[in-house]
């Protein structure tokens, strides 16, 4: 896999860890499968940070907005961008009739089907992989795919912002926004831009860069951003705060206030109406 594919299998040995904990928020059985070797060699380079507790929130934040989000909203397509080794389409208590699409580049995709090939496979609900470059026209293998552009949709973009240049962030968002029907819902997480400089981060970014996956874009205004790409934020949580917390994370959480500080920040939004409302 490229070397940005391989940081699905580092997040992945953190939701095996996580799920193996005697008060686990979540239990993922197929974690250990896909993280791999690869992913616990990772998991170790990449320590510190709170990156460890962070994965853990930002995991049972988004397992938690999905499964309302298609329990309440009654949307039957979910569509994983940069899906990496993401196992929920296997273990979330999705409704009958639910199709999740997971994008990503070819060799990630074709190595965790590999990796999952003894999985069992649930009855009532559809998964299809969809090879695609995210920074490129994708839309259309989506819709090769089966996605229908006119019923609501939810998108989930989790992990993926931070290794984008803004550009590309900013199209990326607006090209969901633009293809989506009403009722249609975007979750996923983003970082400021004093993350990226975070002295207490340095081991861990230039690690990242070492092995060819920099971060590059944060913002200290995630609403804004949104907003400007075509959606309503619902909901933006830093991890600690209420309701992206669950016990796990271990630092004060500074207000919003205060100018410098290294934030994470995980959020649900909708697509407005047009009236300006969120649908």
């Amino acid at each position: 896999m490229e070397a940005v594919s391989r940081t699905a299998q580092w997040t992945a040995a953190a939701r095996a860890l996580e799920s193996e904990r005697d008060d686990a928020l979540f239990n993922d059985p197929y974690a250990r499968t896909v993280a791999a070797d690869t992913g616990f060699t990772l998991l170790e380079r990449y320590a510190g940070a709170g990156t460890v507790p962070f994965l853990a929130i930002r995991t049972k934040y988004l397992d938690e907005a999905v499964v309302r989000t298609v329990a309440e909203r009654g949307i039957r397509q979910v569509v994983f961008l940069a899906a990496g080794m993401d196992t929920r389409f296997h273990r979330l208590p999705w409704p009958d009739g639910v199709t999740v699409y997971e994008l990503d580049r070819p060799a990630l995709l074709e190595a965790k089907e590999r990796l999952l090939a003894d999985a069992r496979q649930p009855s009532g609900r559809e998964r299809h992989g969809v090879a695609v470059d995210l920074t490129e026209e994708w839309t259309g293998q989506l819709k090769e795919a089966g996605w229908k552009s006119d019923e609501p949709v939810l998108w989930v973009v989790e992990g993926l912002l931070f290794f984008l240049p803004e550009q590309a962030v900013r199209d990326l968002l607006g090209t969901l926004s633009g293809h989506s029907a009403p009722g249609s819902v975007l979750a996923g997480d983003v970082i400021s831009r004093a993350a990226l400089r975070n002295p207490l981060s340095r081991t861990f970014l230039s690690a990242l860069r070492e092995d060819g996956n920099p971060w590059l874009f944060g913002t200290e205004e995630p609403e804004q951003l949104l907003v400007d790409c075509g959606w309503a934020p619902r909901e933006i949580r830093q991890p600690g705060e209420e309701g992206a917390d669950f016990g796990r994370w271990p630092y004060p959480v500074a207000s919003r206030d205060v100018a410098g500080v290294p934030r994470s920040f995980l959020f649900t939004c909708d697509l407005p109406s047009d009236e300006g409302t969120a649908s």
